[in-house]
């Protein structure tokens, strides 16, 4: 996908960026969206709510009149919770309101949210905008060149204060860097003016993990590949130079010039002997 780049003057300086399609082409999730929206919301509350209740109440605890014979219902003390002054029934406490999102589920919401500006084309591009010292004509001059009013999101590449400083006294137009902008930021935005410079940054923040193997385990490195290539062949896991070596392979550090040695085992030549001496005492 490509846009084209447009200049200071509202005029297309004459060249494209090309945008990820992984990233600005994909099809919105409008559950993911109204997770992180809600999350968002939800961790700005402050949670410091507090009513006092019975306990609290700063009240004379003896009893208000005599049990019987006044003709008026039964009362205790004054901090009775129905009774004007009195504490408050399960009144509100401070507690934290944050909801959790995962990260894939973060980039997720903030890639359909641009898709969303992108089907509505109000996300332009502009070139980089490099002001030495800060001046608010400058940017009030960039978004009525380019026809952008009402809520206007500014995304930069990384914090630039020179231009923070330039654009903010201009009701509803907002500056932040690309990789730090929430998908709050991008829905709420009319109009999205992405400088030249921060759609790298902008595609690196919101890049999809990389997908596990078939078998289930990443992609081995670089370096570990050319490493398997370069060992010797394997059979079975196990190196050629791992494997026993055959008997009948096996080296023989036998000396050629030494006699021969008999192969029968002494316990049968000590049995041979002892059958010829029984012999010979027979024959006597």
């Amino acid at each position: 996908m490509k846009l084209s780049v447009y200049t200071r003057a509202g005029a297309e300086a004459g060249r494209q960026v090309e945008l990820d399609d992984a990233i600005f082409g994909i099809e919105p999730n409008d559950h993911a969206i109204w997770l992180d929206v809600r999350s968002i919301q939800a961790n700005k509350r402050q949670g410091t709510h507090k009513t006092k209740e019975r306990s609290e109440v700063s009240k004379s605890r003896r009893k208000l009149y005599r049990q019987k014979g006044t003709g008026n219902a039964r009362a205790g003390d004054a901090k009775s919770p129905l009774r004007k002054g009195g504490g408050t029934i399960f009144g509100p406490r401070p507690h934290e309101y944050t909801v959790r999102v995962n990260r894939k589920t973060k980039q997720l919401a903030r890639r359909s949210a641009l898709a969303y500006k992108l089907t509505d084309s109000t996300l332009r591009v502009i070139e980089d905008l490099d002001l030495a010292v800060p001046k608010t004509r400058e940017i009030a001059d960039l978004l009525k060149s380019n026809g952008v009013s009402g809520k206007t999101l500014v995304l930069s590449n990384g914090l630039d204060n020179t231009l923070y400083r330039s654009a903010r006294n201009i009701p509803g137009v907002k500056v932040l860097a690309a990789d730090q902008a929430s998908t709050l930021d991008l829905i709420g935005a009319k109009t999205i003016l992405l400088q030249e410079g921060a759609v790298e940054a902008l595609t690196e923040a919101l890049r999809p993990a990389q997908k596990a193997t078939v078998d289930g385990q990443s992609a081995p490195p670089e370096a570990a590949r050319s490493k398997a290539a370069a060992s010797p062949a394997t059979e079975g896991g196990v190196e050629e130079t791992d494997l026993p070596v055959p008997m009948e392979d096996a080296p023989t550090t036998a000396d050629p010039a030494a006699p021969d040695v008999p192969t029968t085992p002494p316990a049968a030549e000590g049995g041979a002997e002892a059958d010829s001496d029984d012999d010979t005492q027979t024959e006597a």
